[in-house]
């Protein structure tokens, strides 16, 4: 048993030649076959057995072992010496490369943590990870964390890469990280090992090549030998081209070729570009040509995927644009899109450059996963990017010039089946001017905001909830030219929003829900998914667009936008404005299209002897939506999109119009909608009397049809609440909290006054929505007497939480007529608030329990009923 810091080869005479390895070394072989590495790792090996050393050996599955069993009667030789290894002396550890970067990359580490210190460890050839990852710099990101973890415990490990299997810079990132480079070489049947770097140790001759003959080493010292053994190595043949940029010029070629190797290239290109989500991909194989991939890549930075924003863009608007029944439609109405795409690689490699890799470890932990969230998040904010990388983002911002730019999360699991992420990562808008270093600076500021948002409480809150957070969640980027036009100082659409495929929300028995509706705005879209405290958007029901939603009934000026989100060019900022400071500008088309001036108001300032035209401008749409094509290009477009899907679809989208008021729509993001469907319909129980049910409305509600037992009432009581304080209503908010978590299992209705959910507590409870995500029910009571009154905000961020969730959505108005409400008979239940929690405010939060009610709901019938 031999222990001390010198470490053989197994070879002696090259142990002389490097004078010894070292413990802490970590060792690239560079090799031109697999042969190479074994003769290499064979005799070393065998010497650590013999030196009782500690040996684990990371086999990638399906590879052929590096080492020959003993029992094998095929085992390989170096110069015609049979040499096996005992395979019972080195533990083996399989792990599949495809389970994905991370999760390879995590369970290695936590294999090397159990390990004891001085342990030797030998890996497969890291070149055929390429084929799993389709990526060097991934494998540059594994190579750099896994020696971290090597050179804290001490220990000597065994890397081998393809002489010519990378670009330049895989060899050169081993070069600055590993202590040892050996180049191996077997020319006219003789071995070769050429020492490129060996760290801490000085020779003359170190770094000349050495013939190994058996047990004999041959150092080749003279002028003329050297020649003539690098005459045989033509090591500028290769371009050293990277495994993806290989993969783009054989697609390339494939263009020439017949339809099976084109089909064949594109089945790899959206591997590597878009992923193996079943219908993505099948959509993919579709809709994309080999043509369309090229282009998608030829905008890629970095290599990975583009993430799941990026890829429900890109379906849509290929579908619109190439499908039968709508591209002779659409295409003379479609904006084109000129996207970049910052790969999912870009993230790993940020976080892998900047040390946080050890941070985002224990962020993945249990015990971790909320407590170094924070921590991790100020990281990303602060960390830097190599220059190579920057100066590809300036090519992007050269490209765009000063046009004003977006952004946008696109994160592998966001967009998908199953999880919308909706409002959970960041978007942010460059405006976009100012000196190339400025704008610079901001765009990869608004990088890192977007990477630093997957540690946002929501984010992480979310993809708990939703059993996510052991996922491989990477961050790819989608950078979109803002859709709009430059007005006056101002930058903005005329018009944005959010289109679904399918109307959950219906308020009218007349509604077509099949026919869709959308959430229409004047200005950017953030308007459109936020819930804006004392602001509208306008709901437009696609079978009927002049239909009024039901807030827009008593109160058209009122219940209308008042403010315009624009990009500020003069401030460099996004914010909001008033309507009259935006339609004074040049609109370059009708601004009658979008609104007019109040009708009611001009009448009577006319009485009044004042200026009739001093009257407030109403966004109502009213000429967009009964003159326009613009609602009848909508509907088609979500019905064609969702069929396609077959699924329903969420879509955001631009609208901009001309002079002559023709008008080009931009899909700037598609997603499935996340619904559990309308179910069976259901038989109401009829109502003799209206006492006999605690509620009941014709319209108002969303989540299908529904007959589900009630076992419980969290009840916020108005009156109570309101003469609250505001810290006293967050206090509420977080109380609410409290018993979301302590009820979750039970079938609990949320019943409050206004908006859950709100940011301003006088028109709501505001709570966060992982602190009603348990609920099954939430229903928002109306006050009209105190200026209270639900929001839906259909289309909304929250909303997309209500769906996704499963969470049933009931409205009670007061005063409107088919709307039962039996308060008085809840309050006089039993408050059982505090057998939860202490810290309840009983007088404010009401728990009751209501073993035997039952809700109801039939979407044909549009009635609601709790009973």
């Amino acid at each position: 048993m031999i222990h001390s810091d010198l470490v053989s080869t197994g070879i002696d005479g090259f142990d002389k030649s490097i004078d010894m390895l070292r413990l802490g070394d970590s060792i690239v072989c560079q090799v031109g076959t697999i042969s190479d590495y074994k003769k290499f790792l064979t005799p070393f090996v065998n010497r650590a057995i013999e030196d009782d050393r500690n040996i684990v050996y990371f086999k990638f599955a399906n590879k052929k072992p590096l080492f020959d069993d003993p029992s094998d009667d095929t085992i390989d030789s170096i110069n015609n010496e049979s040499i096996s290894t005992d395979l019972t002396k080195i533990k083996i550890f399989q792990l599949d490369p495809n389970i994905g970067f991370n999760y390879f990359t995590l369970k290695i580490s936590e294999i090397i943590k159990s390990e004891v210190k001085n342990t030797f460890y030998i890996f497969d050839n890291l070149t055929c990870l390429q084929r799993m990852w389709h990526s060097d710099s991934m494998i540059i990101n594994f190579f750099s964390v896994i020696c971290s973890y090597l050179h804290d415990l001490n220990a000597v490990s065994c890397f081998a890469i393809m002489r010519k299997a990378h670009s330049y810079v895989l060899p050169s990132k081993a070069r600055e990280i590993a202590k040892v480079i050996f180049d191996i070489y077997t020319i006219d049947d003789k071995y070769y090992i050429h020492p490129l770097k060996v760290s801490d140790r000085v020779s003359p001759t170190m770094f000349l090549p050495i013939h190994i003959d058996g047990t004999k080493v041959t150092q080749i010292t003279s002028s003329d030998d050297t020649v003539e053994l690098f005459s045989h190595i033509n090591w500028r043949s290769s371009k050293r081209l990277s495994y993806w940029r290989r993969t783009i010029n054989s697609a390339r070629s494939a263009l020439k070729k017949d339809e099976k190797t084109q089909e064949d290239i594109k089945k790899l290109l959206i591997y590597c570009l878009i992923g193996i989500e079943p219908k993505i991909f099948d959509m993919c194989m579709k809709y994309f040509s080999l043509k369309d991939l090229l282009k998608i890549s030829s905008r890629l930075i970095g290599t990975g995927n583009i993430g799941g924003k990026s890829v429900g863009m890109l379906v849509a608007t290929q579908i619109l644009n190439s499908s039968d029944d709508a591209k002779d439609y659409f295409k003379p109405i479609l904006e084109n899109h000129d996207s970049f795409f910052i790969g999912t690689d870009i993230y790993y490699s940020y976080i892998v450059e900047n040390g946080l890799w050890d941070l985002r470890t224990k962020q993945k932990t249990d015990e971790g996963y909320f407590k170094y969230a924070p921590e991790l998040k100020k990281e990303l904010e602060n960390g830097k990017f190599p220059e190579d990388i920057e100066d590809q983002f300036m090519q992007i911002l050269e490209y765009f010039g000063q046009s004003p730019i977006i952004v946008r999360s696109s994160s592998l699991l966001e967009d998908n089946f199953g999880n919308a992420f909706a409002g959970k990562y960041e978007s942010v808008f460059c405006v976009n001017q100012g000196t190339p270093k400025e704008r610079l600076n901001e765009f990869i500021n608004a990088v890192k905001v977007v990477y630093a948002s997957t540690m946002s409480p929501d984010a992480i809150n979310y993809r708990k909830t939703r059993g996510l957070d052991k996922k491989d969640e990477q961050m790819a980027i989608l950078v979109q030219r803002v859709s709009g036009d430059y007005h006056g100082q101002y930058f903005f659409p005329h018009l944005a929003g959010v289109g679904n495929s399918s109307n959950l929300y219906v308020y009218d028995e007349n509604v077509n829900m099949d026919d869709g509706m959308i959430r229409l705005v004047f200005g950017l879209g953030t308007r459109a998914v936020d819930r804006i405290i004392g602001d509208y958007v306008r709901i437009v029901t696609l079978d009927d667009p002049m239909r009024l939603p039901i807030m827009n009934s008593n109160d058209e000026q009122k219940y209308s936008q008042h403010s315009v989100d624009v990009l500020n060019l003069a401030t460099n900022r996004h914010m909001n404005v008033n309507i009259d400071d935006v339609i004074n500008e040049k609109l370059k088309t009708d601004i009658n299209l979008f609104g007019s001036k109040d009708y009611n108001t001009q009448i009577r300032l006319k009485e009044l002897g004042l200026d009739p035209n001093s009257a407030p401008y109403i966004l109502n749409f009213k000429r967009l939506l009964k003159y326009s094509a613009f609602p009848e290009a909508m509907k088609k477009a979500l019905h064609i999109i969702s069929t396609e899907y077959n699924y329903p679809v969420d879509i955001e989208f631009t609208a901009n119009f001309k002079e002559d008021g023709s008008f080009k729509i931009n899909i700037v993001q598609c997603r499935p909608l996340q619904t559990r469907g309308l179910g069976k319909s259901i038989e109401i129980p009829k109502l003799l009397n209206k006492k006999d049910c605690l509620f009941s409305s014709k319209g108002n509600f969303m989540g299908g049809n529904i007959r589900l037992p009630i076992d419980c009432i969290v009840y916020v009581s108005a009156d109570e609440y309101l003469d609250l304080t505001e810290v006293d209503k967050y206090k509420i908010a977080r109380q609410i909290g409290i018993l979301n978590t302590l009820l979750k299992g039970k079938n609990t209705m949320l019943m409050g006054p206004g908006r859950w959910g709100t940011s301003t507590p006088s028109l709501g409870i505001p709570v966060h929505f992982t602190e009603l995500n348990n609920m099954s029910v939430m229903c928002e009571i109306a006050y009209s007497d105190r200026d209270v009154v639900p929001e839906l905000s259909y289309g909304s961020h929250f909303f997309q939480d209500l769906v996704e969730t499963g969470i049933f959505y009931v409205a009670l108005f007061d005063n409107k007529e088919n709307v039962v409400f039996n308060e008085d008979a809840l309050k006089e239940r039993e408050n059982i608030a505090s057998r939860f929690s202490k810290s309840i405010n009983t007088d404010v939060i009401k728990v009751y329990d209501t073993k035997g009610l039952e809700i109801y709901s039939d979407i044909k019938e549009q009635i609601v009923m709790c009973k």
